[in-house]
């Protein structure tokens, strides 16, 4: 493999990245990460994901530099890769650290954070004109969902399920009330309310989550609701989508062996949907 690392202050080599075998990433997959897309070199609400990195690092007792001195890392680092002028995913990743191998960690552990870019790979068009299917699994995660932790088995079996059962994405409920996808919030739309779990534990509050109730829906003088959504909701409603950074507006037309509303886009979502192409499209300079 070829192209450049973030690795902790220095631009390296991929082939001169190493993982140490006592790195409690490894080890325990003890750090937190984000994600983040790239258009033609300009990021996309990297200033949240940053934040949002710093507050996951805190809320496990990892502490690392100011957002600000991130963002100038990662823009930086943007620009010594192949895609610095492309549209790109750049994985921002934090362990704790390295250390003898045991449950209790040490104190005044340095932390390592890692930058890897790579290709932003579009979904199929076909996905976002005709909709998706999705399948519902029960929600096995641990109670801190909010932390975007590295300990991702549940979501990684989760999304493995919907893909052989030809879904795009699995939707986990809680309870009897759905929290989110193994890799993307959730929307329903009722007669032109755009409604979302609340940001509770049990959910992370997505990026382009917020993207879509803070900015694209008022702009579009929609209501938005964040309340509990039973999962006979999520069944009989008219109109489903899903929000993520590679995920962006994905419209959803079957759950389970359900069809959802008539089968079609709705109005509401495709214009959310036009919306943020819209958004992101100034950001890749058309």
């Amino acid at each position: 493999m070829s192209g450049k690392i973030y690795y902790n202050g220095n631009i390296v080599d991929r082939e001169n990245a190493k993982v140490d075998i006592e790195d409690r990433g490894y080890q325990f997959a003890d750090g937190v990460y984000e994600v983040v897309a790239f258009y033609h070199g300009e990021p996309f609400t990297l200033n949240e994901h940053m934040e949002r990195l710093v507050f996951s690092a805190s809320e496990i007792d990892i502490e690392l530099p100011p957002a600000e001195i991130l963002i100038k890392e990662a823009k930086n680092y943007i620009k010594e890769t192949e895609y610095a002028d492309k549209n790109a995913k750049l994985y921002v990743q934090v362990s704790r650290g390295v250390a003898s191998r045991s449950h209790a960690y040490p104190d005044g552990m340095e932390p390592i954070i890692i930058m890897k870019a790579g290709p932003l790979d579009p979904n199929p068009e076909k996905y976002f004109q005709e909709g998706v299917k999705i399948i519902t699994l029960p929600d096995e995660r641990w109670s801190r969902c909010y932390i975007k932790s590295i300990a991702l088995l549940p979501n990684i079996l989760a999304k493995k399920k919907a893909k052989k059962a030809g879904a795009y994405e699995a939707i986990m409920t809680r309870d009897g009330f759905i929290t989110e996808g193994s890799s993307s919030n959730i929307f329903i739309v009722e007669d032109e309310t755009i409604i979302t779990p609340p940001a509770t534990n049990y959910i992370l509050n997505g990026i382009t989550r917020q993207t879509v109730i803070n900015r694209l829906a008022p702009e579009l003088n929609y209501e938005v609701k964040e309340e509990s959504i039973p999962y006979y909701t999520l069944l009989n409603t008219d109109q489903v989508f899903l929000t993520g950074t590679t995920t962006e507006i994905m419209p959803v037309v079957q759950i389970n062996d359900k069809v959802v509303g008539n089968g079609k886009v709705g109005k509401e979502t495709k214009e959310i949907f036009e919306a943020f192409r819209e958004l992101t499209g100034f950001v890749r300079g058309k």
